[in-house]
């Protein structure tokens, strides 16, 4: 009898405890980090706003007093999985993005606790198809590229249905491109490029199929697996993360093409060069007027609850929207970066100086 009270008493006890440690582990505030080694910024996310990010932490660095941001290329999907996990020194402060958060991540990010969210749009950036300087430049269309990168296209003959993919060079889809093997390397699906491209390019050149383009109303699902499973038999290669590493595959073999954003080819014009597409190249003038058309906005997102807990968010916040960094002329548009027009600037600027809050129901 005595041994089933010990038991009984030893459980009450266990699920105070386990209670305690869950209010515990819900607190964060400036007590919770006293002796704490995080007394720098977490950044997580795109590859592709890695880059500007990484030039405003270095600045923010040697100007603020505080400890250079921590910034770190996961992905833009990956990125906010770690965003998204919880509030807290254990979990990230930002998080970069190459689109704009999904609705679903948002109601992820609610569910873990991470309740209020600033978001802000840093510029423009393109999304470019580039081969090596070594080859000679190929002009391609959207419908082309969807062609060449989906699993299923239509069937040859004209019949409203969808065979895999046979085209395996560039002029069995167009005679007037080069009998190359179709090689393009390109970012894995938790990349915000790739989820860019895929809406930019693979449904738009589907969509020059009338009977495809109908699906969009009449069956969303069936226009989705169409236009946004790309082929796995080797002309797609999933290149991971790193732009520089396709870069550098790009200058070794003349003969693959890739994918990414314009700033890597704005950085590494000496070794490769943008596709035009629909007859525009790729140019920081062409993205800024509007004219190349496969170009996207980039973002991130910030955890208020760290804001004036972490040492020097909101200093970082104004860095990355001072004008000296994405201004017209600011040090960002010198990596490449396409500024925002100057109402939009004005309007994320308040919404930094604000800490206005992103609601799930705006996405």
């Amino acid at each position: 009898m005595k041994g089933k009270m010990f038991f009984k008493s030893l459980s009450i006890t266990g699920l105070s405890v386990a209670a305690a440690l869950t209010i515990g582990s819900l607190a964060f505030n400036s007590n919770a980090l006293a002796g704490s080694a995080r007394d720098y910024i977490s950044v997580v996310g795109s590859s592709t706003v890695y880059p500007f990010s990484t030039v405003v932490a270095e600045q923010f660095g040697k100007t603020a007093g505080f400890k250079t941001p921590k910034i770190e290329s996961t992905g833009t999907g990956g990125g906010m999985k770690l965003f998204c996990s919880g509030v807290g020194v254990q979990h990230p402060d930002i998080a970069n993005a190459s689109r704009r958060m999904k609705k679903s991540e948002c109601e992820m990010c609610d569910k873990n606790g991470v309740t209020d969210i600033l978001e802000v749009k840093i510029g423009y950036d393109g999304i470019v198809l580039a081969n090596s300087k070594k080859s000679a430049p190929m002009n391609i269309t959207r419908k082309e590229l969807f062609l060449a990168l989906a699993a299923s296209v239509p069937e040859p003959g004209g019949a409203e249905s969808v065979v895999p993919n046979p085209y395996k060079t560039w002029k069995d889809i167009n005679p007037a491109l080069p009998a190359v093997k179709i090689e393009i390397l390109g970012p894995p699906p938790t990349s915000g490029t790739r989820d860019a491209f895929v809406e930019l390019v693979m449904e738009t050149g589907g969509s020059q199929f009338p009977w495809i383009k109908a699906l969009e109303k009449s069956d969303k699902d069936k226009f989705k697996s169409i236009c946004h499973t790309i082929r796995e038999d080797g002309a797609y290669i999933e290149a991971g993360e790193n732009d520089n590493l396709i870069v550098q595959k790009l200058d070794a073999n003349p003969n693959a093409f890739g994918i990414f954003g314009f700033s890597f080819l704005d950085q590494n014009g000496d070794k490769i060069q943008g596709t035009p597409v629909e007859g525009i190249v790729p140019t920081f003038e062409a993205i800024a007027d509007g004219k190349y058309s496969v170009s996207r906005p980039l973002y991130f997102y910030v955890k208020k609850a760290h804001v004036g807990v972490i040492p020097g968010m909101k200093e970082f916040l104004k860095e990355f929207s001072s004008d000296k960094a994405w201004g017209n002329d600011g040090y960002l548009s010198e990596k490449g970066l396409i500024p925002m027009p100057d109402d939009e600037k004005k309007a994320f600027n308040t919404d930094v100086q604000t800490l206005k809050s992103l609601s799930c129901g705006d996405l």
